[in-house]
């Protein structure tokens, strides 16, 4: 059983060693290294698998085609990196160790959900779950232990009281229900009596301008110009002015236009297959609101998607704000697709990385060196305490006793006077009584001056102790707004250094809720990324987290609920 960090590497290594009909990479021939893409699998019964490729000119143009070995066909890049590999395992899978596929989606691929032979000895099915048998077995002992210790002891009580069994478990000799953990899979969830009133989930608004099956594109295009505005020199703008702005039929529309020239001049920067294509060509590298079309065009043969070449036509005639919502966005989520794999978004989010490491470095520092400081702060206090115990017994062992060396001398002479005159016991008693009444009568004339030295040094010893602990209570206040100021000032950097929008959660139907920073509404997909909707009002976005159960585990406050909380 993997982890998800060796799961996404064993995955990685399994795509680059497996090719797939239809993979784009490079091949060796002829000492030299050529695009090619994969057009066939030839297993030749030798234990080595071939590969029927197409060697790619210019504008991916089949020049020839070539029998090659698996170990002759390199990846110039790896097909997805561990990061997006471990977000779509963890979107894909309901459970983790072994890991589990949703069911919706096994049954979508043809996956079949049965257990493998290797662990069965250690998991079953039970109720659509994955149960532990050994720690299952360990439960039931321990239940059985506890019943049969809680019986015997009930038994011996309501004996005593009342001199017969309890009745009642005589009666009902079934065992009693387990208790229900939370949280669980949301679709086991049922409702209890302790539960608070769930209102109706509240349908959101699906007002959007263009076409609903659009609606990702329209949301990622923007997510991603939004994001890396600086680094492609365009001026932000609001998601419902690139939503009016896509609608629209003028051909030369600056925003429109401002967009695609951005992400083009990404492409070429970037010397890659689209530079080369423009280099053939002999264009200039400058684009302008007269020939922007014509880059749009070059890119578009490059690609060669077919749905998107229907539309050059309409765009070589300067009819391109006649194209629909569907086409214009297309072309532009290839463009960002594109853009993704250039060097210069790729080191923009290395740096956002290294930048978040180090944050998070410094947010680990300052909690350790908190907490070192703390509990130096308990070991000295525990010192003092410990010091100020032991110097009060040496005060009553010593100082509550002024005479006390006058009477050891005293003793000492009255000792020798015994061993040398035995005899004079007589003598020896009369002089102790002397010497207690003598020792009784300067006792009692001290007595009131120690006294009154103990009131008035214990007096301000209590004023010192209330002044330093103001003092310390001050300090603690103003030291724990100054990390909650610290907290909120790394949370705001980390939210500026964001490399990618992650869903919030999804709740029991598996619809998915987004937020954008640069937005103020919370987006839902539905579960099939057909239907989109979203809330915006503060009423709808109550009555939709009255709606969430927090006994589920997509719903819970840990996931969807804390997140949007938040």
């Amino acid at each position: 059983m993997l982890s998800l960090r060796d799961l996404a590497d064993l995955v990685t290594k399994k795509l680059q060693k497996d090719l797939f009909v239809g993979a784009e990479l490079y091949g060796k021939k002829d000492d030299g290294l050529y695009p090619c893409r994969v057009l066939k699998i030839v297993e030749n019964g030798v234990g080595k698998t071939q590969y029927e490729v197409a060697l790619l000119g210019e504008n991916k143009k089949i020049t020839e085609n070539a029998i090659l070995h698996g170990e002759d066909l390199v990846w110039k890049k790896t097909p997805f990196n561990r990061k997006i590999l471990k977000s779509f395992i963890r979107e894909s899978t309901c459970r983790s160790i072994p890991w589990v596929l949703h069911e919706k989606l096994a049954q979508k691929h043809g996956i079949s959900t049965d257990l493998p032979e290797e662990l069965r000895s250690k998991f079953f099915l039970q109720g659509g779950q994955l149960v532990n048998r050994t720690k299952k077995r360990k439960n039931e002992n321990r239940n059985n232990v506890g019943e049969a210790n809680g019986e015997s002891g009930k038994f011996k009580r309501n004996k005593g009281e009342t001199g017969k069994p309890d009745a009642s478990k005589e009666e009902n000799n079934q065992p009693e229900d387990e208790p229900v953990k939370y949280p669980i899979d949301d679709l086991l969830v049922k409702p209890g009596p302790d539960d608070p009133l769930f209102t109706d989930r509240p349908s959101p608004s699906r007002d959007f301008n263009v076409p609903m099956d659009c609606i990702g594109d329209l949301l990622m295009v923007w997510d991603f110009c939004s994001s890396f505005s600086r680094v492609l020199n365009l001026w932000p703008f609001s998601l419902e002015d690139f939503e009016n702005a896509i609608c629209h039929k003028d051909s030369n529309l600056v925003l429109i236009v401002e967009t695609h020239s951005a992400l083009l001049r990404i492409l070429i920067k970037d010397d890659g297959e689209y530079s080369l294509a423009l280099q053939n060509k002999k264009r200039k590298s400058k684009i302008s609101l007269i020939t922007w079309t014509e880059y749009v065009c070059d890119f578009l043969e490059m690609i060669n998607v077919t749905e998107l070449c229907s539309c050059m036509t309409t765009i070589k005639r300067g009819h391109y704000g006649l194209l629909d919502a569907n086409a214009k966005l297309g072309i532009l989520r290839e463009l960002v697709c594109h853009a993704l794999e250039t060097d210069l978004i790729r080191g923009k989010l290395d740096d956002l990385i290294e930048q978040r490491r180090a944050l998070g470095a410094t947010v680990r520092g300052e909690a350790l060196e908190y907490a070192r400081k703390k509990r130096e702060e308990k070991e000295q206090l525990k010192g003092e305490s410990n010091g100020l115990v032991v110097k009060e017994n040496s005060m009553e062992s010593t100082g509550s006793n002024p005479h006390m060396a006058e009477n050891g001398e005293e003793n000492g002479d009255m000792m020798e006077e015994v061993i040398s005159s035995r005899q004079s016991n007589a003598f020896v008693n009369s002089r102790k009584q002397l010497n207690g009444q003598s020792k009784k009568g300067e006792k009692q004339k001290l007595d009131p001056k120690v006294e009154a030295e103990n009131i008035t040094n214990s007096n301000e010893k209590e004023e010192q102790k209330q002044l330093t602990g103001e003092k310390k209570e001050d300090q603690e206040k103003k030291s724990k707004e100054k990390r909650e100021q610290r907290k909120e000032y790394f949370k705001r950097e980390m939210e500026k250094r964001s490399i990618r929008t992650n869903p919030l959660g999804k709740d029991r139907d598996y619809n998915r809720y987004w937020w954008f920073r640069r937005d103020g509404r919370i987006f839902v997909e539905s579960s099939d990324s057909k239907q989109w909707g979203y809330y915006c009002a503060k009423e709808e976005v109550d009555a939709l987290m009255s709606s969430l159960n927090p006994k589920g585990e997509r719903e819970s406050s840990s996931t969807t609920a804390g997140k949007i909380l938040s």
